[in-house]
Formats: structure tokens, C-alpha cells, sequence
């Protein structure tokens, strides 16, 4: 009997909010095969990312293997590189060694997300720093220790005041919320450091619009830079990064800046898998039609960040936010079963419930059915709601224990990865990857690839 070949591309919360409803209904069905294709086994709780940056939760707190979650859908961890719509077959790499794999499919899914746009700047893919992955949150806080210690060596204070000055990019949830974790973090670690002070830390939001967060309206953004403001940061607005050389970043307006980093949250796009395809596209999204379907392609499905999603009698398109990326990989997955056992299929419809941010130790801003608040209860609205749909017990348990602990202890200001360490990791990565392409030298039993595994 010749299977059904349903794939999902991308492990995001479409993807997995896809293959956990195939998971219990069509992937239990001896006539269909359901997989899932991932660059990473787990999904990451992109909300929460900020608290790991800061030192608050630790980077295993947020993220879920999906190997536990899902008990019928095949799981491949893989990136996939191109698709061929005419062979209806999906080309991947996998593994250290970059192996070629090939998947033919009837149904392909694609939940592929979006990557940092950095807009061709000169000089900022190079040297900023992004805050998309779970890597990115880790290595932004151990980079804000690296720079602690490596001020405290310094003896210039012009140069100190470099070192220990923080930009982000873009005044969105990412950049409002890594903002006031990262300023609670540095000046609150600052004090273990005798040779330092506050008065060194500068603090910096760049952002291009009027107000901050203009997702939650200029109320909501106002109160927002004012608690910035009152916590020490400098906030900049109407003008962009216009170029960063790894010390000094330069404005559209002429200014400089001098700071050893910058932490970009201005923009993102479409997987550049996406591009060639030759599909309708809005903005680089794939133009879906009410059913999640791509329009002139059979059995071809889009959802999340990588998908125009219409509103119903409108012109317009549903945000590329989690809550509608979760409900719109259900939908798709429900349609793309109702396909494969001939029954009718249901559009999607839905409403955005509400907003959240914090912008610094226990204060935040909300807006829930139209409702606005701020301060302590918006803070803890934050916490109870994303504790909610964050998955799996055992994580919320961790999350809890992690945030009790916080209200009693200071944070810890341990390196865990230094640059010794992402070289070695490099260098051992690299030997393994000649290795199994039978160009490189054998491994020493010290040299092992459960090292990287592990």
C-alpha cells in the first residue's frame, strides 16, 4: 500500500502545533506517513529568550525535545535547502558531515519561520548580535560577563565606557523587552566588580518610529520609555543603525555611537528557502489562500512567519506572531487531513487576544481584549500567561522553581561558554565534518564526537 507523504518543514510553533494534531490523527493511519523536518530536535520558547539573556532562567528551561512530545510523527533533524515543486520532492542537509537527504512528498507543510534581516548595512551581519536562538540568549549573557571582566583589565575609562556600553536596534517586543532585561542584569551585576561603577554602564534603544512597542499603541509606549528612562536607558527615536564597524555604530542622522555591541531586533524576513519558489508571494511570504493552501500549487501548505495570511474581507494580513502561528499550523494540519480522508476543510478565522511585554524587573505592559495595563499586574499577566503555553510539565515546573529562586537570590555571574570554548567546539567540528567525508585525520579518543553531542 502506497503511503501518504505528509511533511512538515520547520519545528517552529506552527510546525509543532501541526505535527502534534497529525501526531494523534492521521499519523496513527497505516495508509499516511507524517514527518516533521527540524534543524534543531527541540522547539524554543522564543517569548521567554530575553530571561535567559539576563540571567533569570537557564537556557534548558526553554526548550522541548520534540522526540517527547510527539510519539507518532517521524522526526528528521535536518535543514532543508530547496524544494522542487514539479518532482514534489524536498532536498535537505543533515548531520556534522552535511549529508545529503531527499524526501518525496503528496502534503509539504512549510512552517519555516523567518531569520534576522540585517538590510545589507555595512558591517552589521558581521558584528551584531541577534537574539533569535537559544545560542544567541546564552552567548549574550556570557558576552556581558566577558565584557564586566574585561573593563575591570582596562585602565582608560574612555575605553571602559565603550566596553560597558549596550545598544539595541529596534524598539519592537524583542528589542523593548531584551533592553530592560540586559540593563537590569549588567547594573545589577556591576556591583561585584570593585574596580568598576554604574556611571560607566550606558545603556542605549535605538528605535526608528515615534514610540516604542507601537504593536500596543503610543499609551502603552510612552509608559514604557519612561520606565526606561527612569532605569537609566537612553532611548533614541526617528532614526535608524546605519552602519557598525564593531566599535562605533553610526546613525542615519550622522551620530555615532561607541560601543562594543549591538544587539539587533530590527527586522526580520522569510526564510530564504521561500525565495525561489515560484509561488505567489506578499512581501516574501507565501500568499495563502483561507484554508492555509498555496494558492495554484496542490498540496502545498504554508503557516506562521513565512505565510501572508489573508483577513477575511479585508486587504490586510494576520500578524506573524506566535498566537497566530499556533492556531494557523492547527488549521492547516486539520485541512491537510481532511484532504487525505475526503472531507470538507474549514478556513481560518481569528482574532489576536492580546499583547504582552516587560521591559525590566517586574514591570511590563499588556493589552488584553482591548484592555490596557501596565506596571506589576502587566508584569505578572507576562508571566502567568506565557507560563501557560509554555510546553510540557516538567519545563513550566523548572520555569516556576527558577523564578521563586529569583525572588530570594541574586543572579549568577558564572561564564558558562567562553571563547576558548567556541573555538575548541569549532575547531572539533570542523576535524569531524573532514572525518566523515573521509578528508581529514583520524580523532583522538579525547577528540570524540559524543564531546559535541553531549
Amino acid at each position: 500500500m502506497k503511503k501518504t507523504a505528509v511533511i512538515i518543514a520547520g519545528g517552529g510553533f506552527a510546525g509543532l502545533s501541526a505535527a502534534m494534531y497529525l501526531d494523534k490523527n492521521l499519523a496513527r493511519r497505516a495508509d499516511a506517513e507524517v514527518t516533521l523536518i527540524n534543524r534543531e530536535n527541540f522547539i524554543l520558547f522564543t517569548p521567554m529568550l530575553h530571561e535567559v539573556a539576563a540571567g533569570d532562567l537557564y537556557p534548558g528551561d526553554i526548550v522541548n525535545p520534540l522526540r517527547r512530545i510527539l510519539r507518532h510523527v517521524k522526526f528528521v533533524e535536518a535543514e532543508v535547502q530547496a524544494i522542487d515543486l514539479s518532482e514534489r520532492r524536498i532536498r535537505c542537509v543533515g548531520g556534522v558531515a552535511q549529508l545529503a537527504l531527499e524526501f518525496e512528498f503528496d502534503h509539504l507543510l512549510l512552517t519555516l519561520g523567518s531569520e534576522t534581516n540585517f538590510f545589507d548595512l555595512p558591517g552589521v551581519s558581521e558584528w551584531a548580535v541577534t537574539m533569535k536562538s537559544m545560542f544567541d540568549a546564552a552567548m549574550l549573557r556570557n558576552r556581558i560577563l566577558a565584557l564586566l571582566e574585561e573593563a575591570t583589565l582596562q585602565t582608560d575609562v574612555a575605553a571602559r565606557r565603550r566596553i560597558l556600553t549596550f545598544v539595541t536596534a529596534g524598539g519592537g517586543f524583542a528589542g523593548a523587552e531584551t533592553t530592560g532585561a540586559i540593563n537590569d542584569f549588567v547594573r545589577e551585576t556591576v556591583r561585584y566588580y570593585p574596580d568598576l561603577n554604574e556611571e560607566l554602564i550606558r545603556v542605549l534603544v535605538i528605535h526608528p518610529g515615534d514610540f516604542l512597542l507601537p504593536e500596543l499603541g503610543q499609551e502603552l509606549g510612552d509608559y514604557a520609555e519612561h520606565k526606561l528612562r527612569e532605569r537609566k536607558v537612553d532611548v533614541i527615536k526617528g532614526v535608524r543603525v546605519a552602519s557598525y564597524d564593531g566599535t562605533v555604530i553610526t546613525l542615519t542622522d550622522g551620530n555615532k555611537i561607541s560601543a562594543s555591541t549591538l544587539i539587533w531586533t530590527a527586522g526580520v524576513k522569510p526564510s530564504p528557502v521561500i525565495a525561489p519558489l515560484p509561488c505567489q508571494k506578499e512581501r516574501g511570504r507565501l500568499l495563502v489562500s483561507e484554508y492555509l493552501a498555496v494558492t495554484g500549487v496542490p498540496g502545498l501548505w504554508a503557516a506562521g512567519d513565512c505565510a501572508a495570511v489573508p483577513i477575511s474581507n479585508t486587504d490586510k494580513f494576520h500578524p506573524p506572531t506566535a498566537q497566530h502561528g499556533l492556531r494557523e499550523g492547527l488549521v492547516a494540519a486539520k485541512n491537510i487531513a481532511a484532504v487525505v480522508l475526503d472531507r470538507p476543510l474549514k478556513p481560518f478565522t481569528f482574532t489576536t487576544l492580546g499583547q504582552l511585554a516587560t521591559i525590566g524587573r517586574r514591570t511590563g505592559v499588556a493589552m488584553v481584549f482591548g484592555m490596557k495595563f501596565s506596571g506589576f499586574i502587566a508584569w505578572c499577566l507576562w508571566r502567568s500567561v506565557y507560563l501557560m503555553k509554555l510546553p510540557r510539565l516538567a519545563k513550566k515546573l523548572r520555569v516556576m522553581v527558577g523564578w521563586t529562586l529569583d525572588l530570594f537570590f541574586s543572579r549568577d555571574i558564572e561564564q558558562m561558554i567562553t571563547l576558548r570554548d567556541v573555538q575548541a567546539v569549532s575547531d572539533l567540528a570542523r576535524r569531524i565534518r573532514a572525518r566523515a567525508t573521509g578528508s581529514g585525520t583520524p580523532l583522538s579518543a579525547s577528540e570524540s564526537p559524543s564531546l559535541i553531542i553531549n
